[in-house]
């Protein structure tokens, strides 16, 4: 995955598919190019001070960023699966703040530099819903949430574009990887990777795309609340 997705969902839906009982995204509005370090939505689940469980809709910086890392040189916005349960930087964020970030669809690119040619990648449904990790850092007097997405080896029509993908959830494991419960032991650990290894392979299979417009290549001159972006390369 090469950093860039769609995110053409309004608020309302994203409330509907992931049954959230809060929402702090209220100045969300569709995009269609999402670049790394752009707000993003996500949804995550947390104990409220009465021990409830509370599953909310929230804004977060795509570009990870704990509390521990002082100095980056890039953004942070890809975890590849091999790796989150292990690398210093993701293993505490996989083991107890765990999240997902919806998406319409993402972009990949086929060419060689200076001429590239952009593909949309989507599913079955209008929401993907992409495994991510989140962390909180103090900026201020504010805390700020940021997260990343967790990537795959791609398989079928997204494996023929480019050979890493985002790690996508059914909706049936939506309750499984939210659950804020931290898992405790390699044992959990490594079934939570297998868990998500095995259903985000079946969801990889029904991902496909096409061809769009050239310009998407352009973060800085595209107009990121254009839906246009997404149609497929007239021909």
């Amino acid at each position: 995955m090469c950093g860039r997705f769609a995110g053409g969902v309004e608020t309302d839906e994203l409330i509907e598919e992931f049954v959230v009982a809060g929402n702090a995204l209220r100045d969300w509005r569709p995009r269609f190019s999402i670049a790394p370090t752009d707000a993003v939505p996500i949804v995550r689940e947390r104990a409220a001070a009465s021990g409830e469980v509370v599953r909310s809709l929230e804004p977060a910086e795509w570009d990870f960023h704990p509390p521990f890392l002082t100095a980056k040189s890039r953004p942070q916005f890809n975890a590849r699966i091999e790796t989150i349960a292990t690398n210093g930087l993701w293993k505490s964020a996989f083991a107890g703040n765990r999240c997902i970030v919806p998406m319409s669809g993402y972009y990949e690119w086929t060419g060689e530099a200076g001429d590239k040619q952009p593909h949309f990648l989507h599913g079955e449904r209008p929401i993907l819903a992409a495994a991510g990790l989140a962390t909180a850092r103090k900026v201020g007097d504010e805390w700020v949430v940021s997260c990343v997405v967790v990537t795959r080896e791609a398989r079928d029509a997204s494996g023929e574009v480019h050979p890493r993908m985002p790690a996508f959830l059914p909706r049936e494991a939506y309750d499984e990887w939210l659950s804020p419960a931290k898992l405790g032991s390699d044992a959990e650990r490594q079934r939570m990777l297998q868990l998500l290894e095995a259903v985000s392979a079946e969801v990889a299979a029904t991902v496909t795309g096409y061809e769009v417009d050239r310009r998407v290549n352009n973060t800085r001159a595209v107009d990121p609340a254009d839906p246009t972006l997404i149609e497929p390369l007239a021909r």
